[in-house]
């Protein structure tokens, strides 16, 4: 009976939790849809994240001025000058010209990393965390990080490719040395769907969360669906979705991806399997 209380106690605390942050999710279309407040009160709620025109003035001045300066006296100024709108920025990092930042003092950046040409790192929403960047991380041209009052964690030494998405709702965790190929799409949330007389955007968010596992591979083009667990030193072919857990030390492939086999060392791994390249 005891038993029975407390996994009663336990499923209305997640359905309460998953109404809060359905709550949070929304709250932020509703204020950008607000009559009552500015076009520059929307701006700021969107963009920057922080009342107050001393935050305005500094998120304008670096992003108008100094974000598209090219070459080494861009990376320069801006080295210079992106720690006082970040929430943390390491030694030695180097970021590319139009690299946008939203909600900059909720983005962490560690020592040694790189962020290429035209990434957007958005940490928007009213009580996340936010973006978290390990040591030593490379973020390829076009990449866009991005989330909806979720967070986003990359461990140290993690590659991601040109032209990448990964997008948050509840939690996305890359582990350390992680190696992500050009063009996939990492999918940290969604909309149930299961009613068909109420439009898919007014139903309820569903967002459990990705974890991939330290030193894996993620192939080009590869689709990871929310509520994943990739274990370590996992490798994903090229094109393959991702809609369920798949364990440590394998090789997966396919739409939906499926173990095809164990990790050997003693056997390298086709490259018409896993081609990832970059």
């Amino acid at each position: 009976m005891r038993l029975i209380v407390r996994l009663t106690n336990l499923s209305q605390s997640c359905t309460l939790d998953a109404m809060t942050e359905q709550r949070e999710i929304l709250d932020i279309q509703e204020k950008m849809s607000d009559a009552k407040t500015s076009a520059i009160q929307k701006y700021q709620n969107l963009v920057i994240g922080q009342p107050g025109f001393l935050a305005l003035a500094k998120h304008e001045f670096i992003h108008t001025f100094i974000s598209g300066i090219p070459g080494a006296l861009g990376l320069v100024l801006r080295r210079l000058l992106y720690p006082f709108i970040l929430g943390r920025m390491g030694r030695n990092v180097a970021i590319g010209s139009h690299v946008t930042f939203r909600h900059p003092h909720k983005v962490f950046i560690g020592d040694n990393v790189v962020l290429d040409d035209n990434c957007l790192v958005d940490a928007k929403g009213d009580s996340n965390k936010g973006i978290t960047i390990g040591s030593g991380v490379f973020i390829g041209r076009n990449s866009i990080l991005h989330c909806k009052n979720g967070d986003i964690v990359v461990g140290d030494n993690a590659n991601i490719g040109f032209n990448c998405d990964i997008a948050s709702s509840n939690s996305v965790e890359i582990g350390e040395k992680v190696l992500i190929a050009a063009y996939s799409y990492i999918v940290g949330g969604g909309h149930d769907f299961s009613k068909t007389d109420v439009p898919i955007m007014d139903q309820k968010r569903v967002a459990k969360g990705i974890r991939i596992g330290a030193h894996s591979w993620i192939g080009a083009s590869v689709t990871v669906l929310d509520g994943v667990t990739i274990g370590e030193s996992s490798i994903v072919g090229t094109g393959a979705v991702v809609n369920n857990d798949l364990p440590a030390n394998t090789i997966s492939v396919g739409m939906p991806a499926k173990v095809i086999r164990q990790r050997d060392a003693s056997t390298p791994a086709p490259k018409e399997e896993v081609n990832g390249d970059q």
